[in-house]
């Protein structure tokens, strides 16, 4: 059932909205709201309308996406287990073994450059699915594979078709929930995608029950034709444009009312006259969406390259590249090689079973899911309905000790073989501040600069891979050659933790920065650049 449609006067507030990240939230008489705060983006009286979707259905899409990512990811890092049975395989060194891990993961940031653009074209529906083919065929390819560079390719196949687990999932939050709602759903999108780090547990446990690494990918396989028909059934297209219309209102004054393209809305005709049918279910189902013909497939893959300018984007990217590159295989690596050898002794099956203390820091923050929006949302409030986009950027000031913390425990338990609670400890920690600041660094980028979220989206995801990609590339040699404790306790504690401190950063000057870019020529390319349902 639709909503009836939602008007805003925004016309006494234009000095606000001229900067990005700035949005008046005041609620007018007979708007819907919430905290007080009206709804936002405005959502027409279209039933076709995303944001005028059931709940249900939105989760459900919002579930697709998450699993995706999950699995996704767990495909990409949960083979690191088996690095040392690789080595042995296929007759390889561990460093050239852990290329399997980290060629894949390149690739998992050069699928965004492809099919973003692809489902800003051709749709967000058929792309998803065609991805999740692409991914299903490299999975089930690596399964069979008997040579080093057989496995390899079917590797950098399944990642770069899932490459766009990460950019649809933020795509798709942005499109069917209001402004209010996105920090708590991108914060569900990131825990799946943080549990896919949980990956070599998984494996572990395979290796455990004494299976086959082949058995892993049969797995992920059979999750991926799973998900295939949960997504075919549960995510209808949701690339849907939203014009501004005037209409009088019962005072005689002016104001804008959302509607769909379709809607045909004229200042002197009532809008809720023209509302049209929702689709039928055979329409939802359809595997192919409208062609967007002013979709620039090659400009929109430069143009993304110039969103590195964006201080915001540039954060997200680093952050990002940082926790994973840096972090997240460091503990990959390094754990499989320390715990299996004296003074610790452990079977190679049990070389994974630091997910647990990733699953652990996860669980823990969790509960606090809520907390950027809700800081936001009351901080609106108390600023008479204005929404700046560093509101939600408190909640990461805890966060950006502990990470450094959890580094130097790591560090310092690996070169000294202390007691293995501490990888654990320095494992957990991590991980928990990297939820936040995955979670809030992203939806504060998409918050204050809105043009072409796609093209944003592809920076994002090419730019951390290709980081992260580097910095894991030489980081066992670099580890073992020079030492843990400098490696991981000294070095790569002071690149996160400078990186950290930005947050600061962007509380203080944030706003200024956001003004400042809004008056180049950058922020002139983008606007004259944006494509209608793009920019929120």
């Amino acid at each position: 059932m639709s909503k009836a449609p939602v008007r805003h006067d925004v016309h006494s507030h234009a000095h606000e909205e001229d900067v990005p990240g700035t949005v008046n939230l005041q609620a007018r008489e007979g708007e819907e709201t919430h905290y007080g705060q009206a709804l936002f983006p405005v959502p027409s009286s279209d039933p076709n309308d995303p944001l005028q979707w059931p709940k249900f259905k939105k989760h459900m899409i919002l579930l697709c996406c998450a699993l995706f990512s999950f699995l996704g990811n767990s495909a990409l890092i949960g083979p690191s287990t088996y690095i040392g049975l690789f080595s042995v395989e296929f007759g390889v060194d561990p460093n050239t073994a852990a290329g399997l891990i980290n060629y894949p993961n390149l690739a998992f940031g050069f699928g965004s450059l492809l099919l973003v653009p692809l489902y800003r074209k051709f749709g967000r529906r058929p792309v998803m699915l065609g991805s999740l083919v692409l991914y299903a065929a490299g999975v089930i390819g690596a399964s069979q594979a008997t040579t080093f560079s057989g496995l390899m390719g079917c590797r950098v196949v399944h990642a770069f078709g899932s490459g766009v687990c990460e950019a649809l999932p933020v795509q798709l939050v942005n499109d069917i929930f209001f402004l209010h709602e996105r920090g708590k759903k991108l914060g569900w999108y990131t825990v799946a995608l943080c549990l896919g780090a949980t990956g070599p547990m998984f494996s572990g446990f395979m290796l455990a029950a004494g299976y086959s690494w082949n058995l892993f990918f049969y797995v992920e396989f059979a999750f991926a034709m799973a998900l295939l028909i949960l997504a075919f059934f549960f995510v209808e297209e949701t690339r849907y444009v939203r014009n501004i219309v005037s209409v009088p209102s019962s005072n005689g004054t002016e104001t804008n009312l959302a509607v769909s393209k379709e809607d045909n809305v004229s200042e002197r005709e009532d809008a809720s006259a023209n509302i049209p049918a929702r689709k039928t279910l055979l329409e939802q189902l359809k595997p192919w969406s409208p062609i967007d013909h002013d979709s620039e497939f090659f400009m929109t893959i430069a143009r993304s390259f110039t969103y590195l300018l964006v201080p915001s984007t540039f954060w997200v990217v680093t952050t990002y590249g940082i926790y994973i590159g840096l972090c997240g295989f460091a503990f990959s690596f390094i754990f499989p090689i320390k715990i299996v050898a004296p003074p610790y002794n452990w079977p190679q099956t049990n070389a994974g079973l630091h997910s647990i203390a990733s699953i652990i820091g996860f669980a823990l923050a969790l509960p606090l899911l809520p907390l950027s929006d809700v800081v936001a949302a009351k901080l609106t409030k108390r600023n008479n309905g204005i929404r700046e986009a560093e509101m939600r950027l408190g909640v990461l000031i805890i966060p950006m000790v502990i990470a450094p913390v959890g580094q130097i425990i790591f560090g310092l338990t690996a070169e000294r073989d202390l007691h293995w609670l501490g990888y654990m400890f320095g494992v957990g920690m991590t991980q928990w501040a990297a939820y936040f600041y995955f979670t809030v660094t992203l939806a504060y980028a998409v918050d204050s600069y809105t043009a072409n979220l796609s093209e944003m989206l592809i920076i994002m995801n090419l730019g951390k891979q290709a980081i992260s990609f580097g910095l894991s590339i030489e980081v066992l040699n670099w580890i073992l050659n020079n030492g843990y404790a400098k490696v991981i306790a000294g070095a790569f504690t002071a690149v996160l933790f400078v990186n950290n401190l930005f947050v600061i950063v962007f509380l203080i000057w944030g706003k200024k920065i956001r003004v400042a870019t809004s008056k180049t020529w950058l922020a002139r390319l983008h606007k004259r650049t944006a494509i209608a349902g793009e920019t929120h």
